[in-house]
């Protein structure tokens, strides 16, 4: 009997230093069970100190890409990470609904974590309009949740509050991730609209600074676990319980002079 693939397709930058980016989330693909596929929306120059350079691809071969891919393979779940500007927004977007695709994971990379802008700031009210609303689950840091809703977001009680403002944006769950929390722990907020149910889930913080691409891997993780079926709220925990060993195993390498990546596939080899 022939077998089939639980597809994610991921729509996002290129990391040439292979620690977060498409590098990272077809990694994190493969390591939780599915058949990744890629749409390259940027080529970077990237290492783990820094981005020294950003080459968008053209728009008409972004979506030459996402046709390619969906009009074959298709996908089971999309996740979506770097855009770099409203241009390549809507052209993601139109492919989204051109090839009818009902699950997405976006992550709205705005800033690399060495602090390097990866996002057009005329890009955000696109990304609000255009895209946040086809999405079944975004995945903003502090910071980025900070920029979509125009004001500090920085403590525990202001994620609980930000979910449910973003959630008016029109997607359809929100996950707020505490990575940058000023607290000791690495707590993540997620918000269920159509339960209008709020959960915290703990998460201990793991001194390293090898955590390059966290959220490109988190975000893959949780389409990988849609893609086989998950329920979102099953989908994030499998998810947050894999980035944490990926954390904690890729603490005890060293590659590079700055942020490391994670080790995507801890649970296959040490």
């Amino acid at each position: 009997m022939s077998k089939t693939y639980h597809r994610v397709l991921t729509i996002a930058g290129s990391d040439s230093g292979g620690g977060a980016g498409i590098q990272a989330d077809l990694k994190a693909i493969s390591a939780n069970g599915c058949f990744g596929a890629s749409v390259i929306t940027a080529l970077t120059a990237q290492n783990t100190v820094g981005v020294t350079a950003i080459h968008p691809v053209p728009i008409d071969f972004v979506a030459a890409q996402m046709d390619a891919v969906l009009s074959d393979i298709g996908a089971d779940a999309v996740k979506i990470g770097m855009l770099f500007s409203p241009e390549l927004i809507r052209t993601v977007a139109a492919g989204l609904k051109r090839h009818d695709v009902r699950t997405v994971v976006l992550d709205p990379v705005m800033v690399a974590q060495s602090g390097d802008k990866l996002l057009q700031d005329e890009a955000i009210d696109a990304l609000k309009t255009e895209l946040i609303p086809l999405a079944t689950l975004i995945t903003p840091n502090l910071p980025e949740a900070s920029v979509l809703l125009g004001r500090e977001i920085a403590t525990p009680e202001d994620a609980r509050q930000a979910v449910t403002d973003l959630a008016a944006f029109g997607c359809r769950n929100v996950l707020v991730k505490g990575g940058h929390l000023e607290s000791g722990d690495s707590d993540d907020t997620l918000y269920l609209v159509d339960e209008q149910r709020l959960i915290t889930l703990r998460g201990t913080r793991i001194p390293t600074r090898n955590n390059h691409g966290t959220g490109c891997t988190l975000s893959s993780a949780i389409a990988a676990g849609l893609a086989k079926g998950q329920n979102v709220e099953t989908a994030v925990r499998s998810a947050k319980d894999y980035i944490s060993g990926a954390i904690q195993a890729g603490a005890e390498y060293v590659i590079g002079n700055g942020h490391g990546p994670v080790h995507h596939f801890y649970r296959f080899f040490e």
